[in-house]
């Protein structure tokens, strides 16, 4: 196996390369990770160029590029018989992302203990980019010299990262304690600033479960509400509306643990859909609904989130 520093991506994407949404692995890591991508897979665009780099048609057409690994796809590739049997035959490392750890339990209230500041993205919404802002906080706290981590539970989160728990392949017992994992190993890594990928809603009516569980276990010191403007209904549940963001700040208030209570420090809006008027429009909507600082970190940038965030923070954070 190639060294860490010579690791290069095959990004499979197939008719997805394009879609923000459905391409959301795709995107992630091309625009946040650590690892260097050098080609992406989706016959329905070969020939094109996207982000820079090459859209093929074939994995043969992309070995010239000399890619390491190929990263895509949802399902565990280490239970086909037949790709474990012809990785194993040519030395081949079958790696499932999103099998969690075999150890994992309930919090040990350790949790309580990691000499950090925790700040976890809840959203309105699933999908709706609570990693994206998060990686955003981190990068802007990096730049001001901050020794900031960004906590993956998510897949994508995890092939940025090159670590973490996909929380959402997690037993439902155990997501608190897998949180409460992910916040300790990213202080031992060097945080004394964590920003941790949400994931699901806690509103939402198939995957609340997930966030609560996120809530508990990451035991944050604030919240960064992510909302994704236009949006009325949760996506994929017609007849099932968005809950406004006041009600949300409250609610996510109240949830937080009773021996850590958090606060929302800020909201983070999502403007892709809209021009940049339209955007303008929608992030003041959101600050004069909720009375907080509201940005979209994509477009106009984190700065402001992040003084807002550090704001909400415990004293003793070394700036």
């Amino acid at each position: 196996m190639p060294a860490a520093g010579d690791k290069r991506y095959l990004v499979l994407a197939e008719e997805h390369s394009a879609d923000p949404h459905y391409g959301k692995t795709a995107h992630g890591i091309i625009r946040y990770g650590l690892t260097p991508v050098v080609a992406i897979l989706d016959s329905t665009r070969a020939g094109e160029v996207q982000d820079g780099l090459p859209v093929l048609g074939s994995v043969n057409e992309a070995l010239c590029f000399n890619p390491t690994t190929a990263v895509g796809l949802h399902q565990f590739l280490s239970d086909d018989p037949e790709l474990a049997d012809l990785a194993q035959r040519h030395g081949v490392e079958l790696r499932d992302l999103r099998r969690p750890p075999g150890d994992l339990n309930v919090p040990t209230g350790a949790n309580l203990q990691v000499p950090a500041r925790i700040v976890l993205m809840v959203g309105s919404d699933c999908a709706i980019g609570k990693m994206t802002v998060a990686l955003e906080l981190d990068r802007a706290a990096r730049a001001r010299g901050v020794a900031s981590v960004f906590v993956p539970t998510g897949q994508t989160g995890m092939a940025i990262a090159g670590w973490g728990i996909a929380v959402d392949a997690v037993v439902s017992d155990f997501v608190a304690g897998a949180a409460e994992r992910l916040v300790v190993e990213g202080a031992e890594r060097g945080g004394d600033l964590l920003f941790v990928e949400g994931q699901g809603a806690i509103t939402h009516p198939a995957y609340s479960g997930v966030t609560l569980g996120l809530v508990h276990g990451s035991a944050p010191h604030a919240f960064v509400l992510c909302h994704q403007a236009g949006s009325t209904e949760h996506e994929g549940f017609p007849g099932h509306p968005l809950t406004a963001l006041s009600e949300l700040v409250d609610l996510h208030e109240r949830i937080s643990l009773r021996a850590r209570p958090a606060k929302v420090a800020a909201v983070a809006v999502n403007t892709r859909f809209l021009d940049d008027d339209e955007a303008r429009a929608a992030i003041s909507d959101a600050a004069a609904e909720t009375g907080l600082i509201a940005d979209d970190p994509v477009r106009f940038g984190a700065d402001r989130l992040l003084d807002a965030v550090l704001e909400h923070l415990p004293s003793g954070l070394s700036l």
